[in-house]
């Protein structure tokens, strides 16, 4: 019985930064984004980025951001992880704010549009 209970503290301690992520900020939502210039799309993202929590730097390397993975994965070793504890709660609202001042634009419904507007705190 005491097991069990051990466990199921050590599993709540591992999973509260995801938890409390969801509760706080909200599921991580895709937003369209589309390129001013050449019109394509790319997805953006806010809310809590539960990918990073659990991928941790990879997710930045997969969103075609190289040279931030490697800075997380710097930060992370120099932090000895503490960094990994944090950045989930910012990282979609910077890759969603890097995407919007270097040329893309949100092309969404207008719903959506306004959820990231009010996540991303910028203006109509």
């Amino acid at each position: 019985m005491e097991l069990s209970i051990i466990f199921f503290v050590i599993i709540l301690i591992f999973f509260s930064p995801l938890i409390l992520g969801l509760i706080f900020m909200g599921a991580q939502k895709k937003i369209n984004l589309k390129h001013t210039n050449s019109s394509l799309n790319k997805p953006g993202f806010v809310g809590y980025c539960w990918t990073y929590f659990f991928f941790s730097f990879f997710v930045p390397i997969f969103r075609g951001e190289i040279l931030i993975g490697v800075l997380h994965l710097i930060f992370s070793l120099v932090t000895f992880g503490l960094f990994q504890l944090v950045i989930p709660f910012l990282y979609n609202k910077q890759f969603t704010s890097r995407m919007l001042t270097s040329g893309w634009e949100l092309s969404d419904t207008e719903e959506n549009m306004q959820i990231a507007r009010l996540k991303l705190g910028i203006g109509n």
